[in-house]
């Protein structure tokens, strides 16, 4: 699509917006806001200018046109859970730049790489180990196990093309989805997930946790991660079964990097620690977003990171502007009463509706929702305040609500090429045809669904979540 016609696109649907009458119990403010946020929305989708700058654009349209102050419009920027995220892609940048990532994937398929399915399970668990620290999954599945999966294509014969299928389109296909299933286990694990959090507490006053969010989903997750490998090595079988190779490569590549370095050495001290105080939270009662600053500090204090590191690192301060923006507006859509009326108007529909009943069906219909989205961020944004909201009112406990809707906006991303960022580059490399990328995201959605409800509600009930 055009810049032009992106721009119309986005116009039109401002002005639409902003001129159809606002409802009875909506003040004119929620609706112009409405109106700016609707058309920020479509602006993520067809992109007539990056991210960013479309979310500054908004912000400084709110603040001009005095919907809000300029004061509370820019109030986002020092929102706790948007540094959060600045300081978990400043970790991942950690992983890359001191190689431990690379290390850590090394690891794992030298020790059970030897066989297609234990090579597979092998980059599954160093996505998962690496997961936590790395909030964006292009920056984890794209920069970091993208080259190595490749390589180890490349070293076993296999390329786009006619060899594809030797074992290169097995890998790619299962290593996409494991990134999307660790996206979902971990807070810090995906850039929207943040995002998540701070919706849940401006919209619906659910007060997610970096803990509560791991714990609710580490066992269905595991199943997962189990399971799907293991399906893909049966329904889109690689045509080489033992990988000698592959363990070879490993070991080759880990001789070229040497023993750990000082820097690998601090760093996974550093994250063992985060990760111990993020989960203990409860305990100790340090907020989530103090404890990435206090690693951030110790990396930068013992030069594992350098200062032109973390100028350097364009994602984190990209996700400072839309992150913060998009807060703000979500904030200000709830404070002015929005989000309220359009629960109390649909949940009416479904008043009469178990629970259960009506969070299986908005669950549903949020997760496929998602072929119209090319960015999860979007979706979110979008969506999920008002489906939680809608949730909520129906009578479902809002932090199980929360949790599912949550752990949805990473699941939905198996579904297709351009469901999120590491989308492209795994569909970009040529090992797998459109068609067949498709049929097995659908597959996967579908037993993902599976997992997570017939495991997940018995596990949550056992939480006490409902």
């Amino acid at each position: 699509m055009s810049r032009h016609k992106g721009w119309a696109i986005v116009l039109s649907v401002a002005v639409i917006i902003w001129l159809i009458p606002h409802p009875e119990g909506v003040s004119a403010d929620a609706w112009h806001l409405l109106a700016i946020f609707a058309a920020t929305i479509v602006g993520l989708i067809v992109q007539p200018m990056p991210l960013g700058a479309m979310v500054i654009l908004a912000v400084t349209s709110i603040a001009l046109l005095g919907i809000v102050p300029a004061r509370t419009a820019l109030t986002g920027f020092a929102n706790g859970t948007v540094w959060l995220i600045v300081s978990a892609f400043l970790l991942a940048r950690a992983f890359i730049v001191t190689g431990l990532g690379r290390r850590i994937a090394f690891l794992l398929i030298r020790a059970f790489g030897r066989r297609t399915l234990g090579l597979a399970y092998a980059v599954a668990a160093a996505d998962l180990a690496i997961a936590p620290a790395t909030p964006s999954n292009t920056a984890r599945a794209g920069g970091i196990l993208y080259p190595i999966v490749r390589s180890l294509a490349s070293a076993l014969g296999s390329e786009p093309g006619d060899t594809a299928r030797k074992v290169g389109a097995y890998l790619i296909k299962t290593e996409y989805q494991v990134t999307i299933i660790t996206s979902a286990m971990f807070m810090t694990a995906m850039a929207a997930n943040p995002l998540v959090v701070e919706l849940a507490a401006e919209t619906s006053d659910v007060r997610l946790t970096w803990g509560g969010w791991a714990l609710g989903a580490i066992l269905p997750g595991l199943i997962s991660l189990a399971v799907v490998p293991w399906l893909l090595y049966k329904i889109y079988p690689p045509e080489i079964k033992e990988t000698p190779a592959a363990a070879q490569l490993a070991r080759d590549e880990l001789e070229k990097m040497g023993p750990m370095t000082r820097a690998e050495k601090i760093l996974l001290t550093v994250f063992i620690g985060i990760l111990i105080l993020w989960a203990t939270s409860q305990l100790h009662g340090i907020y989530a977003t103090t404890v990435a600053l206090i690693g951030l500090s110790c990396l930068l204090v013992t030069n594992v990171l350098s200062w032109q590191d973390v100028l350097g690192e364009r994602g984190a301060w990209d996700a400072l502007v839309w992150f913060g923006g998009l807060v703000m507006m979500a904030g200000q859509l709830n404070a002015l009463g929005l989000v309220a009326w359009f629960a109390d108007e649909v949940s009416g529909r479904v008043s009469s509706w178990p629970w259960l009943a009506a969070l299986m069906v908005l669950a549903a219909v949020y997760f496929y929702a998602h072929y119209a989205f090319a960015s999860m961020t979007a979706h979110v944004t979008a969506l999920f305040p008002a489906f939680l909201a809608v949730a909520i009112a129906a009578g479902a406990p809002p932090y199980l609500a929360a949790l599912i809707f949550a752990y949805s906006s990473n699941l939905n991303g198996s579904l297709t090429h351009y469901a999120t960022g590491p989308s492209p580059i795994y569909y970009g490399s040529g090992y797998v045809d459109l068609p067949t990328w498709w049929k097995l995201g659908l597959v996967i959605s579908i037993v993902n669904i599976t997992i997570w409800t017939v495991v997940g509600f018995p596990y949550w009930k056992a939480l006490g979540l409902w």
